[in-house]
């Protein structure tokens, strides 16, 4: 059965609010969220794998107290893993390999630490599922690329998203105008290995937004009553091996070139927008959170990103009217480190809760990561005692 919210709450009644532990698996975005615990004078505590320690518990120990080494990252949800969690009062925040090396299902009915972040939402990013982040941004009327059920369909240039055959967690990418197109190229990179045949039932084609990428950070409040409703938080966009090197030859070095072009994201970067179009953005994040509240209550809750391109709206006649096209959604932690040191918006923000932060005892004189905004809520949940209402 899933963990209900008065399991959760019974947890966090025996817990000692003056010694809360920030916790979060040791991968994605583990060394940000420690740093940001420790700004705001949190313990914390890191669960590593076997073999993909060292970051955390040799060259960075000095943003976690606690490190606990698993042979595997599932072995978490063991009971013996989660009493040492619960002994250290610990808030879990949840990363994309917590939901990928974990799974959905095990962090819905097994893993009972309170999580700040919505547990049962973690899902709307399998692709798979009927009620995912597709329905959610269609339910939502947030503009998305036109996608396709099957190649016969394809009427413009799309980009297909499938799983690489060696890493599934990873996708390949490649782009097609046709059916023949399409089928020519997949059947190249399943040649090559890049991809199997058998994952392309599986895979998503949809149209290839002919505009700049822009990440979208935001911040969901909980305490709503406290905060508000979200905070947009800046932009970002990611380096891909081995695309982002292709990208730097010319042209004709490309057509040279008879390697498989794989889209493994390997770093961020900051981007800004400009002032006018901004206003997009904020109405796509608005109208998806309601959707959220209403599909998966409580909704989004913390760090979330909406992944999309803005483009002229091919529907506007005289081709003027751009828009923020969403191809994809983080209903967690992004993971995008650049955005604090290069967003003018976390600048703005500070303005906003500087008091609070007076108020509150913080001595911070600067938002300098997404995380910061967790851990703000965290820290005035626990002073206020309202722990259980920012935690599933």
């Amino acid at each position: 059965m899933p963990i209900s919210k008065d399991d959760v709450e019974e947890v966090v009644r025996r817990y000692d609010f003056r010694n809360i532990t920030v916790g979060v698996i040791g991968s994605h975005s583990a060394e940000e969220v420690g740093s940001a615990a420790k700004a705001f004078g949190f313990k914390t505590v890191v669960v590593c794998q076997k073999g993909r320690e060292d970051l955390y518990a040799h060259y960075n120990r000095h943003l976690f107290d606690k490190v606990i080494v698993l042979e595997k990252f599932s072995d978490i949800v063991d009971e013996s893993v989660q009493e040492r969690l619960r002994g250290f009062n610990t808030i879990f925040l949840p990363n994309r390999s917590l939901t990928v090396y974990v799974g959905y299902k095990n962090l819905e009915e097994k893993f009972l630490i309170p999580m700040y972040g919505n547990r049962f939402m973690l899902k709307t990013e399998e692709r798979r599922l009927e009620r995912n982040q597709y329905w959610l941004l269609e339910k939502a009327g947030v503009r998305t690329p036109k996608r396709f059920s099957s190649p016969e369909e394809i009427d413009r240039l799309v980009i297909v998203k499938v799983a690489q055959k060696a890493k599934p967690l990873e996708r390949a990418f490649f782009t097609a105008k046709n059916a023949v197109e399409y089928w020519s190229k997949a059947e190249e990179l399943a040649r090559k290995g890049v991809i199997s045949l058998e994952g392309l039932k599986d895979a998503v084609i949809e149209e290839f937004v002919l505009g700049p990428r822009y990440n979208a950070n935001f911040q969901a409040w909980a305490l709503k009553d406290v905060f508000g409703e979200f905070d947009f938080l800046g932009f970002d966009d990611r380096r891909q091996v081995n695309l982002s090197g292709i990208l730097n030859l010319t042209a004709r070095e490309q057509l040279e070139l008879d390697v498989p072009i794989k889209n493994e994201e390997i770093g961020h970067y900051g981007l800004t927008m400009r002032e006018s179009q901004k206003p997009l953005v904020y109405r796509a994040a608005e109208n998806f959170l309601k959707v959220c509240c209403e599909e998966y209550p409580p909704g989004l809750v913390g760090p979330f990103a909406l992944q999309g391109a803005v483009a002229y709206d091919p529907e506007d006649p005289e081709g003027r009217r751009l828009e923020f096209f969403v191809f994809d959604v983080s209903p967690r932690i992004p993971g995008s480190p650049c955005v604090g040191p290069t967003s003018p918006e976390m600048r703005r923000l500070y303005l906003k809760y500087h008091g609070m932060l007076n108020e509150l005892g913080i001595r911070l004189h600067a938002f300098e990561s997404v995380l910061d905004f967790s851990m703000l809520e965290i820290y005035y949940a626990m002073l206020k005692g309202r722990l259980a209402d920012i935690v599933t």
